[in-house]
């Protein structure tokens, strides 16, 4: 099977940029995750006591507001240096998916070293795509609840600009000066992948050299957990938070809500080159497709998802068999868990007995918007170093995904030289997507 591509231009990844349950920079959560540690506690943003699901995988300690290690100079060391990820003043403007989306993009924009070269880059040909699943459910329903008490005259004149998906890309650009493509997608817990395939796209048909691109999400929150409760997809094993998220085991009983925020920095490979940037890896393939079948359960056989995962490697240029590492949706669904692991072994048929394959989700719960870019990372990250994170909590693994003959590194990390990584996210609504990294 062969694509054709957009263009010639190859595109590496030179920043990352995280805040997660696990870790407040992407060093750090990554550090977390191939150490096997958990993140998920009680729920301490909101009293959950009635609820089924009392845990979460919460970003504690965060201060939006805190400065920066260094002063950033994003205007050519022309105007005022950046020192806040956003002023205490400008804080109560926005709403915390765009308060932990703006962290790791700053993250991720120090880790590039962009700042040194911005004098030689312009800003028209820097463009931003950060997504976000459910948006600013906390605000809203703050504000809602001000409403009743007060009336139309207690609203904020900020509450669009807290719950709107695109204000976190917009603010971005605005912090930082990118003026090149801006936008947000919205696909549920594929969002952030979305976000980094069409990025990719947008560098290959040559409309931005860089692109930062990612995902956010906080809506651990009554009505968040709430409703995912109702609707039994969460865990309920609140006496042992930091086991709850147990993709593949046979005892696991839902997922576990999660928050945080992770941000790439995309840029065409001679663009890279020429200003001597350190590259983890190149994003090499990517696809999205729909099951077209049930708004909240996978297709049959993961139609669906075998095919993305089937089209990225081919839009990669790559066989199967030369994929080393799947970093997988895996979410510790009953259901869920079982169909992707099919779907993984029928696509690396040829590749079963050197594949290997991990859930980060059994770490830092489901980051619904943002998940998809913490599983990239992962992805290229163990391209990058030759670990692959752990599955922790696999204790007694499922015996339908044992039948199929995968390796899912149970609870301990695997040192491994891999060349080719996927990643894969699915969302409510049937959508998918797959990316590919690779070694450059």
């Amino acid at each position: 099977m062969s694509l054709d591509k957009p263009s010639s231009r190859r595109v590496v990844i030179t920043g990352l940029g995280a805040i997660t349950p696990v870790g407040a920079s992407a060093r750090d959560t990554w550090a977390a995750l191939t150490a096997g540690r958990s993140g998920i506690g009680r729920i301490t943003r909101f009293d959950p006591a009635g609820c089924a699901a009392q845990i979460a995988g919460e970003v504690r300690g965060f201060d939006p507001s805190a400065p920066l290690a260094a002063p950033l100079h994003p205007r050519g060391g022309d105007g005022e240096p950046v020192t806040c990820v956003v002023s205490p003043k400008e804080v109560k403007k926005l709403g915390r998916f765009t308060h932990l989306g703006l962290a790791a993009t700053l993250d991720a924009y120090a880790d590039s070293g962009l700042d040194a070269h911005r004098a030689a880059v312009r800003p028209e040909r820097i463009g931003v795509n950060l997504g976000v699943g459910l948006g600013g459910l906390p605000e809203m329903v703050a504000m809602h609840d001000v409403w009743l008490a007060g009336g139309y005259r207690r609203i904020s004149p900020f509450l669009i600009l807290q719950i709107a998906p695109n204000i976190l890309a917009g603010q971005a650009a605005i912090l930082l000066d990118f003026r090149g493509p801006n936008m947000s997608v919205a696909s549920a817990c594929a969002t952030s992948g979305h976000a980094l395939g069409e990025s990719l796209r947008t560098i290959q048909r040559g409309e931005a050299d860089v692109m930062f691109a990612g995902g956010s999400e906080a809506v651990i929150t009554p009505l968040g957990v709430g409703a995912f409760a109702q609707m039994r997809a969460l865990s309920t094993r609140n006496e042992a938070p930091a086991k709850a998220s147990r993709p593949y085991d046979a005892d696991r009983d839902g997922f576990v809500m999660g928050e945080g925020a992770v941000v790439f920095v995309l840029e065409e490979l001679e663009h890279a080159r020429r200003r001597g940037a350190a590259i983890y890896a190149e994003l090499r393939g990517y696809a999205a497709t729909a099951d077209a079948y049930h708004l909240s359960s996978l297709a049959p056989e993961a139609e669906g998802s075998r095919r993305s995962m089937a089209l990225a490697v081919a839009d990669a240029g790559l066989r199967p068999d030369e994929i080393g590492y799947v970093s997988a949706h895996a979410t510790s669904t009953p259901a869920g868990d079982g169909e992707e692991a099919a779907a993984i072994a029928a696509v690396f048929a040829a590749a079963k007995g050197s594949l290997h394959v991990s859930g980060v989700k059994s770490m830092t719960g489901h980051l619904l918007g943002g998940a998809g870019a913490l599983g990239a990372m992962a992805a290229a990250l163990a391209v990058r170093h030759g670990v692959i994170p752990p599955t922790i909590n696999l204790d007694h693994l499922d015996p339908a995904c044992a039948a199929l003959g995968l390796d899912f590194t149970a609870n301990v990390a695997a040192e491994k030289r891999v060349d080719f990584a996927l990643a894969n996210s699915f969302g409510f609504g049937g959508t998918n997507a797959s990316l590919v990294v690779g070694r450059i």
